[in-house]
């Protein structure tokens, strides 16, 4: 019988439970994936309300207010304005879902750790982000983003910690990297490597201005959808649209506040409390 514990790799490649799979990326040779497809399918608005039918492997992507999410998916998927990239961080409220090429869901989780929103939806969005990872039957792993700029926030290491207690395959996606010249990028590469405690091999440079890391990323998304389950996946109970099903879900509360100022980040996604949304 197999090891609960280890995942089998499409290619006979054993890996601990939480490690996103190994891939070739670093010099990929064609596109590895492709959009012929891109549908909207709806949105999630509260922990236990209505979300498409999960059908499909899942792949979920989470960051900051203004880590560049917006950008990096319209680069990932090679369209100009499939994520609006919006002036005012904090405005998603809402996870959304993406069918792409009737192959996976592209999964949008709202941005946390915006100061400028009411403390209400911060606290709405903490179960909201929580409840899907915990219950998605089909998540496949989880695209974390991170400004290669700033040394990790409170909200930042909550949500790695949480990704690292679920056990979800993660990939660290680092943004802006145009933003520091060549040397001093692969320096601040290697110091975020070890302020998070993680190999180079799981880190992503990306910047959608120059182009930098899609295709790595690409090819790292599909990496991770041919690795299949990494858990017993949860029951999901079809419901409609506006009515909870607690029985299908898990009890999920998992942001802690952090009330230390850690001082990270621009004068626009700066979080004052420390508390992830």
């Amino acid at each position: 019988m197999t090891d609960p514990d280890v995942l089998q790799h499409p290619h006979d490649e054993t890996r601990p439970a939480g490690e996103a799979p190994a891939s070739d990326a670093s010099v990929p040779a064609k596109d590895a994936l492709v959009i012929r497809s891109l549908t909207f399918s709806g949105p999630m608005a509260t922990e236990h309300g209505w979300r498409p039918e999960p059908q499909l492997p899942e792949i979920a992507f989470a960051g900051r207010s203004n880590v560049g999410k917006s950008s990096l998916l319209n680069a990932l998927v090679k369209r100009k304005a499939f994520a609006r990239v919006s002036r005012t961080p904090g405005r998603t409220r809402e996870i959304n879902f993406f069918r792409v090429n009737e192959q996976f869901m592209l999964v949008d989780l709202p941005g946390y750790g915006y100061a400028k929103i009411s403390k209400d939806r911060k606290a709405a969005w903490k179960p909201l982000i929580a409840g899907y990872m915990r219950n998605s039957p089909y998540l496949r792993g989880v695209v974390q983003l991170l400004d290669v700029r700033h040394d990790p926030t409170g909200d930042d290491r909550i949500m790695l910690d949480f990704l690292a207690d679920l056990g979800v395959p993660t990939l660290l996606a680092l943004t802006k990297v145009d933003k520091l010249g060549r040397a001093a990028r692969a320096k601040r590469i290697t110091e975020l490597c070890i302020a998070y405690g993680v190999d180079e091999d799981q880190v992503i440079p990306f910047s959608a201005h120059e182009n930098i890391g899609r295709d790595e990323l690409a090819a790292a998304l599909v990496s991770l959808l041919e690795a299949g389950p990494w858990r017993e996946e949860p029951v999901y109970v079809a419901r409609a649209e506006g009515e909870a099903d607690l029985s299908a879900y898990e009890e999920s509360p998992v942001f802690e506040d952090d009330e230390e100022d850690d001082g990270a980040g621009d004068a626009t996604d700066s979080d004052n409390s420390g508390t992830p949304a």
